[in-house]
């Protein structure tokens, strides 16, 4: 074996994990595939002979990448969204796919993604590397341009916020019956049954990009998300069930056949306590419903 092939394998051999760091930094399976590239062309022109965990130096260069990526990313806006659900990864009901699965591993739902939008890109790095793949804050210091303790200290910021964060009931079975009695009372166009089975302090997320100013929008409480639902319920029609992160979620179609939104439910206490809605044409774009088919 050449050092080129040695080289490929070697990275191969951690590409999932590099996948599932970047997925988690950047909220876009896109966008990490594209930093799990450019962490390959760092390896590949990076002399490594004297690397001993190489997967650390890995996830390392992955993430200083991501880091990048995120400030980028908040630099191009000239304002801060109130609203950002991430790209989702979006699988049949009969089940997601090996290496899907092992990327949205540890119940990396959308509500959970939803509060990492809302973090720094330094406390993000920060939560992600330590929380999440133990990276040791000693490692994440010098790539945040931070002392160990400050690190440790975003962390600590970034974990107060993401308590908060809603924790979904594991049985799918009960998820996706809650989910299809929502879609049925959408249709059906039944106020009651919808309070039913959505909680009372339900938040309702719809990122639809930048056009038309104004339409993203956060919707609090039952009755007025109610409300949002029979006003849409014309496409509840055309929504077909699928996988979203691993959870019970809805794929919707426009009357043309094109995909409209992706909605994520998540489903805590036999109740409805989140619901995510990506209506952002430009990234419905970049998502994959091959498996779908």
């Amino acid at each position: 074996m050449d050092e080129r092939d040695w080289l490929v394998e070697r990275f191969e051999v951690n590409r999932t994990h590099l996948k599932a760091v970047a997925y988690r930094m950047l909220g876009s399976l896109s966008e990490a595939d594209d930093a799990v590239q450019e962490a390959w062309l760092r390896f590949s022109r990076s002399d490594v002979s004297d690397v001993e965990n190489l997967r650390g130096w890995l996830t390392t260069v992955t993430a200083r990448v991501c880091l990048n990526m995120l400030r980028s990313r908040q630099t191009r806006r000239e304002e801060p969204l109130d609203v950002r659900v991430p790209e989702p990864i979006i699988s049949r009901d009969a089940g997601v796919d090996p290496e899907q699965g092992a990327v949205i591993a540890d119940s990396v739902g959308l509500a959970l993604l939803v509060v990492l939008e809302t973090l720094e890109p330094a406390e993000r790095l920060a939560f992600v590397l330590h929380d999440m793949f133990a990276v040791p804050f000693e490692d994440i210091a010098p790539i945040v341009g931070r002392s160990t303790t400050a690190a440790r200290q975003l962390a600590s910021r970034a974990r107060r916020r993401v308590q908060g964060a809603a924790v979904p009931d594991v049985d799918l079975k009960r998820q996706r019956q809650v989910v299809d009695a929502f879609v049925k009372a959408a249709r059906g166009g039944d106020f009651e049954a919808l309070l039913a089975v959505l909680d009372p302090g339900i938040v309702l997320r719809a990122d639809l990009g930048d056009l038309p100013p104004g339409a993203s929008r956060i919707v609090r409480g039952a009755r007025a998300v109610a409300q949002q639902a029979l006003v849409f319920s014309k496409f509840a029609e055309s929504a077909r069930p699928a996988l979203v992160n691993g959870a019970a979620g809805m794929v919707v179609f426009d009357p043309n056949g094109e995909l409209f939104s992706v909605m994520g439910f998540t489903v805590a206490g036999g109740k409805i306590v989140e619901i995510d809605i990506l209506g952002d044409p430009a990234r419905l774009r970049e998502l994959d419903l091959d498996v779908l088919e």
